[in-house]
């Protein structure tokens, strides 16, 4: 069996994830498609992870491909997370993820619904949402406090897992609005404030075009190993949420090929186990959730065990990071002043930490005077910002 090593996988990684400089991208569409997908559940994450790459970091690029070109979208697809995909990815990663979380979305809003406590049923959601795609089109853009309203029916309060311990009371208005959206009816558009901002404006949209799921699958299967392979079953498995059956159906139909590496047998995409030219030396410094942290189940290649406590939380969401030639070396944060301050948990040497210190002074620059704080704070992030 080909063997590809951890070396090699790190230098695969600085190239294909547009992290040398050599390789950077002219497009935020470039940069998304390069990692399949932009985590974008927290906003400021899209425009990090999009400019680190960049050759030319632009705030005002990353929107134009937002809202005005909407050549990346919004989708709650992989692992019931949001992501930002290209337009022309986006029917596969609808078909193949999205749609099944649509499903049960409804399912779920459906059964607090007609809960006896609540006494509503699918006639009433029907209603609410025709109401409030009439006012969407009334208004061409509105938050959701806008649409509550002008719809009545927004305002309802409902009991969710009513005589639990962890009874509570929702307004039903962001429920609609996230069936709406994961229905594809409607879209984010520009957030009420800065960049940073996760108070969205929404907008109508109309659902992506139905391709048969396997299909869907396995061409997210193609685009994920030429980005991240090779990699094992159980990395595709986690990072699209599929069952088990679903990825060996996948890698199987787009005719993945095995190879040893350090750790088992893993994956690549058909013809791709040449050798990866070497690029530069580089750093980077990768926001919250940036995909090439999160690409994987298994990080052993590109992260030390000893450093997850520090750049983690308890949850499995990585903190902003420091990369060194394909590894993470450390963590990052910007406090309130604004300053860009960092943490190295090995030292690299005295090429890395002048590197890693123009690279910090890069995004400083671009950043300029927004502040930014991760949704999913880890521990390394909260020492440097206290």
């Amino acid at each position: 069996m080909h063997r590809i090593s951890d070396e090699q996988r790190r230098i695969r990684l600085g190239r294909r994830h547009l992290l040398a400089p050599s390789v950077r991208a002219d497009s935020p569409v470039a940069v998304a498609d390069a990692v399949v997908a932009l985590h974008a559940t927290d906003a400021s994450t899209v425009f990090l992870s999009a400019c680190a790459r960049l050759g030319e970091p632009s705030v005002a690029a990353v929107e134009r491909s937002l809202y005005k070109d909407v050549a990346l979208v919004r989708l709650l697809s992989m692992r019931r997370t949001l992501f930002a995909v290209s337009a022309e990815l986006a029917p596969y990663v609808d078909a193949s993820t999205a749609r099944a979380i649509a499903v049960k979305e409804r399912r779920t809003l459906i059964d607090h619904l007609t809960d006896d406590v609540n006494g509503l049923d699918e006639r009433w959601l029907a209603e609410a949402e025709e109401a409030a795609l009439a006012a969407l089109a009334t208004r061409g853009s509105a938050t959701g406090s806008q649409l509550s309203a002008d719809v009545p029916a927004l305002r309802t309060k409902i009991t969710v897992f009513p005589g639990k311990k962890y009874e509570t009371v929702q307004g039903v208005a962001s429920r609609v609005i996230r069936v709406l959206a994961a229905d594809g009816r409607i879209r984010r558009d520009r957030p009420r404030g800065s960049w940073t901002s996760s108070q969205f404006h929404w907008t109508a949209s109309e659902p992506w075009p139905a391709l048969p799921a396997a299909e869907a699958r396995a061409e997210l299967a193609r685009h994920w190993l030429l980005s991240y392979g090779p990699a094992t079953e159980a990395d595709l498995k986690w990072w699209t949420g599929w069952t088990l059956g679903d990825v060996r159906k996948a890698l199987a139909a787009v005719g993945a090929e095995e190879v040893g590496l350090d750790e088992g047998t893993g994956y690549v995409a058909p013809g791709d186990m040449a050798p990866e030219p070497t690029v530069e030396p580089w750093a980077a410094l990768l926001p919250a959730l940036d995909p090439s942290a999160m690409g994987w189940g298994d990080r052993g290649f590109h992260l030390s065990a000893d450093h997850r406590t520090a750049l983690f939380d308890r949850s499995g969401n990585v903190g902003p990071t420091v990369w060194w030639n394909g590894q993470i070396i450390g963590g990052w944060a910007q406090r309130t002043d604004g300053n860009i301050v960092w943490r190295l948990l090995t030292d690299p040497g005295g090429e890395a930490a002048a590197t890693i210190e123009a690279e910090a002074s890069r995004l400083s620059g671009w950043v300029g005077e927004a502040r930014i704080t991760p949704r999913f704070r880890t521990p390394l992030e909260r020492e440097l910002t206290a």
